[in-house]
């Protein structure tokens, strides 16, 4: 039997039905839209949400951690060797915070080809000095440069250049949070005393905004060489050491590698931030569910509508089986009545979810907990489209299988004779 006629028949037979046929395919329409639309939309806004902490954040990040000196007087006396000792009240010793050796451990992490680039920092604890009153607060030493290049620094600067902590002499990008609590205005000069006792002033050049309010409050910026000035210290004093690559999921595996190679302390970004990443799975997971439960419902109603097509049309059955249409024919018929909505619904739907989107993606979405965002965030990714025309096709095909099966087993002497 030719395939061509039997894609007719189908076609004719949609025809005569052809309201109970839209309103099947105008089911598949809105269902592969919301579906395209609703996880476009979600994952921008994980995307949006994940960059607020994962653009700052390195991907290795390397520093001598401050704890208590493991090995006490008691456990190497001899005599008291194959006892348990328990000591209270442990102090951390008086070890050094800089990376002893800072400058060769950069240069051999600039040689792996599995690292994009490398970034140091100089961390300080001050008070800013306001009146008769000290506010808390922190100041990170950073290469301009290598900032903007990984983790898009200036991106985050709403007002002022990120280049005039280099052109500015003791020049500070004050965290927005800690800029309204000190009423500092850009050009201001700012008096702050570091937890060593060295008080300098700095010029405000900036203000700083992550869109974390917590961090805004107490974290500023200066240029490496002001940091180190503030905490008295020559121009090798380096507290971190933080690292980009080009795969974020090497960062387990060479966080432990270089930890051992240097001897120091190296924490990796998913370890870090592992109850982060799976908030942004769960999100993930609920848009997707809802997606295809949309789906679904949409092939219930193409199930139920070649159900009742096929009890009204059992005279037409009947017929195609007396004049030689076997039941191999008939099933392929309603399959491809079901294939055909589920092309034609779905490919409309795919359409219409790219045109929300694009809708969505231009509305005006500003406030100030995040001034780098001004319309709502939607992720264009090919995938969600895939993942939609796939389902359209399976849901319907599954929708019309059933009902197709129950066609092709219908007796056309019982048929005729019940007429």
């Amino acid at each position: 039997m030719k395939y061509g006629l039997l894609l007719e028949i189908a076609w004719k037979l949609m025809l005569a039905r052809f309201k109970q046929t839209l309103i099947a395919a105008v089911g598949v329409t809105f269902s592969i839209t919301m579906f395209v639309a609703l996880l476009g939309f979600m994952n921008g806004l994980n995307l949006m949400l994940d960059s607020l902490v994962l653009n700052r954040t390195p991907h290795i990040r390397f520093y001598n951690e401050i704890k208590p000196n493991p090995n006490q007087p008691i456990d190497r006396s001899e005599t008291y060797s194959s006892f348990n000792n328990t000591i209270r009240s442990i102090k951390p010793n008086n070890s050094r915070r800089s990376i002893y050796n800072s400058a060769a451990m950069i240069e051999t992490l600039q040689q792996d080809e599995r690292v994009m680039g490398v970034a140091p920092k100089v961390s300080a604890q001050v008070f800013y000095n306001v009146g008769n009153i000290d506010i808390t607060g922190s100041i990170n030493g950073i290469d301009v440069d290598a900032e903007n290049e990984l983790f898009t620094f200036s991106d985050y600067v709403t007002a002022g250049n990120s280049t005039d902590l280099k052109n500015t002499n003791n020049g500070i990008i004050l965290g927005k949070g800690a800029a309204d609590r000190m009423l500092a205005q850009i050009g201001d000069v700012i008096q702050a005393t570091s937890a060593q006792g060295n008080t300098v002033q700095l010029k405000v050049v900036g203000y700083y905004q992550s869109g974390l309010s917590e961090l805004d409050n107490v974290q500023s910026y200066t240029s490496l060489e002001t940091a180190q000035k503030i905490v008295g210290e020559p121009a090798s004093f380096i507290t971190d050491i933080q690292v980009k690559l080009n795969s974020l999921d090497l960062a387990p595996s060479m966080a432990v590698e270089y930890a051992d190679l240097f001897g120091i302390k190296a924490d990796d970004i998913q370890t870090v931030n592992a109850q982060f990443e799976t908030g942004t799975e769960i999100r993930n997971l609920i848009s997707y569910a809802v997606g295809i439960t949309l789906l679904i419902v949409s092939g219930f109603g193409i199930y139920n509508i070649l159900n009742m097509m096929i009890y009204e049309k059992m005279d037409t059955i009947a017929i195609l089986k007396a004049t030689g249409f076997s039941g191999r024919d008939v099933n392929l018929i309603f399959t491809l009545i079901a294939l055909i909505i589920g092309t034609v619904g779905g490919t409309i739907g795919l359409v219409l979810g790219y045109l929300a989107g694009l809708g969505i993606d231009r509305l005006p979405f500003e406030t100030e907990a995040l001034p780098t965002i001004k319309t709502f965030p939607v992720d264009f990714n090919p995938r969600y489209y895939i993942i939609g025309g796939v389902f359209s096709l399976l849901t319907t095909y599954m929708a019309g299988y059933f009902p197709a099966k129950k066609a092709s087993g219908v007796d056309p002497v019982e048929i005729i004779r019940g007429k």
